[in-house]
């Protein structure tokens, strides 16, 4: 087969002859076979030669990631001879069985097959690689000794460290931060996250470079460094997190994501944590971001979200209408997930029937039929939505309009009795109208669906304990964005730092919103093709309270500075 594929390839265009010497002398330095020597040395993928070999020879290729093969197929074929012939059993119709091989001429298994069996013998083409996985898999792993050696290291002390449970299951971690006589990684792992917990981050990074080994932890927005692990510690902590996470430590080429649920006792109270795991390989080695779903931050009291009491009173009365759609608009990690779900929690009823659309889920709320998104099975908003329709809802929450289709579905739920709640990324209110049409959904469709739209950042409050008044100039008040009347009516604050928010002069975060209500003026304004500037200028004017508008209010109530409000809004 060797020489065979290498012809295959070669005729094919996928490999030239320097790049099949260059394999042959590898593959018989290693020992290894040919196919996977071509991919180890990225002069091919997997992809490529299932597809170079089913051409060839006529025979179907099968991804076989993407099959739940049956276990009484399984059976069929014997474990030994499985491996020997680097086979798979994947079908029985009727009295032939279909098997997935790497090399489709190989006569001698199919006959071995068809005398062991007495069934006829259909050969489909897989990969090499995805055959060994789906065999570790379907008859039980024989792992290398060096992921045996790294697994036995790593879990020298998880028995009374910390089990990995099921997600459904608590994960029970009494003594996380105690570390006497265990393993170093295992200690470091674990006070990486109970050091996160205590400083109160949302984020964990764990980031390897060329020359050294990173932690950060973002708090209140901001990341800050918090340790420099010994590089040589690499694999061994990225392996120990992707254990805790449940993901396959031996792949290391593609991202991977998680999740970590542990409970644990902080301050003699007991805490219940998510971390959702995400693994990006980078040049240096793999990137880990944990991000901290603590129950106890998720503010469902929509008063404490930093709405201006105008402002609330329009969005609550749009999320009490019978149909229609509300968009809360803004980046990554500016608090839109929480302003929906309080908005979920002021809406939740026994009378009304809830569901979302979510990827990932973050918090479980009670009474709420909650869908996480799988698109590697063709679990998407689209297809979720669809369902949802049959499924008989008053209010529909979609995580995310990311497309047209998810948009299109979406605007008609609204349209035909039913609320929906959904985010977008556009940097204000009024840029998610255009925002949708750039998206393809005609101007008449969002006009009559769109029943409000708020925008939100989220600034760090002033640290109460070391709050200070801080001199600033008229002129800079007003170029701020200040009346002239304003100026002089209040007084200006900022934190001077102390141990209590780790000297940075702030604790805690929160929102400056922008509710635009879409009222006949803007329906006229978006129908007769109004671009962004008009639809902000007449919401202006017909009393929306800006983002920079909300800062301002902020500053004046000796919330937040106006470095926080500068930082995140714009005139």
């Amino acid at each position: 087969m060797s020489v065979r594929l290498g012809e295959l390839l070669t005729k094919a265009g996928l490999i030239n002859q320097d790049q099949l010497k260059d394999a042959l002398k590898v593959q018989k330095e290693t020992g290894s076979k040919l196919g996977e020597t071509l991919i180890k040395l990225a002069f091919v993928t997997e992809e490529d030669i299932t597809e170079c070999l089913s051409q060839q020879f006529g025979v179907p290729s099968i991804n076989l990631s993407h099959f739940e093969i049956d276990p009484s197929v399984i059976k069929l074929i014997p474990a030994d001879v499985a491996r020997k012939y680097n086979i798979l059993p994947v079908n029985k119709p009727g009295a032939t069985i279909t098997i997935a091989m790497a090399d489709p001429t190989n006569v001698f298994a199919m006959d071995d097959i068809k005398f062991m069996t007495g069934y006829n013998v259909e050969p489909v083409v897989a990969s090499e690689l995805g055959i060994k996985a789906a065999i570790d898999n379907y008859y039980g792993s024989t792992s290398s000794l060096e992921l045996k050696k790294v697994m036995e290291d790593l879990q020298q002390t998880e028995a009374a460290d910390l089990e990995v449970l099921e997600e459904e299951e608590e994960l029970d971690v009494a003594a996380l931060a105690e570390g006497a006589e265990e393993a170093p990684v295992v200690k470091l792992c674990n006070l990486i996250l109970t050091d996160a917990i205590k400083r109160g981050a949302s984020d964990i990074h764990i980031e390897p470079y060329e020359k050294e080994y990173r932690v950060r932890f973002r708090v209140d927005g901001t990341l800050y460094e918090i340790m420099n692990p010994p590089l040589k510690l690499r694999d061994a902590i990225t392996s120990r997190m992707k254990i805790l996470a449940k993901l396959d430590i031996s792949e290391k080429r593609l991202p991977q994501d998680g999740r970590i649920k542990l409970k644990m006792k902080l301050n003699d109270k007991n805490k219940e944590l998510d971390f959702r795991v995400s693994v990006l390989p980078t040049l240096f080695g793999e990137k880990i971001v944990m991000r901290l779903l603590d129950k106890d931050n998720l503010r469902l009291d929509m008063t404490k979200l930093g709405f201006e009491p105008e402002s609330l009173a329009v969005f609550e009365e749009a999320i009490f209408k019978p149909w229609g759609m509300v968009l809360v608009t803004g980046p990554t990690g500016s608090g839109k997930t929480n302003t929906l779900y309080s908005a979920l929690s002021k809406v939740n009823s026994p009378e009304v029937n809830i569901m979302t659309a979510e990827d990932p889920v973050e918090f479980n709320l009670p009474g709420i039929n909650q869908v996480q998104m799988k698109e590697s099975i063709g679990l998407n908003f689209a297809a979720t939505l669809r369902s949802f329709l049959r499924q008989d809802p008053n209010i529909i929450l979609v995580g995310e309009i990311r497309d047209f289709e998810t948009a299109e579905i979406a605007i008609k739920a609204a349209l035909t009795g039913h609320l929906v709640l959904s985010t977008l990324h556009t940097n204000d209110a009024p840029s998610t109208i255009n925002r949708l049409m750039n998206m393809g959904i005609e101007p008449f469709l969002v006009a009559t669906s769109v029943q409000l739209i708020a925008a939100q950042r989220l600034a760090r409050r002033i640290c109460g304990a070391c709050k200070e008044v801080v001199d600033v100039s008229p002129q800079a008040l007003i170029n701020l964005g200040y009346k002239k009347d304003e100026v002089g009516t209040f007084t200006v604050y900022k934190g001077r730092g102390c141990d209590k928010c780790n000297n940075t002069g702030y604790k805690g975060r929160v929102g400056l919103i922008e509710v635009m209500k879409i009222d006949d003026d803007l329906r006229e304004l978006i129908l007769s093709g109004g671009t962004a500037i008009d639809i902000k200028k007449k919401a202006a004017e017909n009393g929306m309270i800006s983002l920079r508008r909300s800062g301002l209010v902020k500053i004046k109530d000796g919330v937040t500075t106006i470095e926080e409000v500068v930082r995140e809004t714009v005139l």
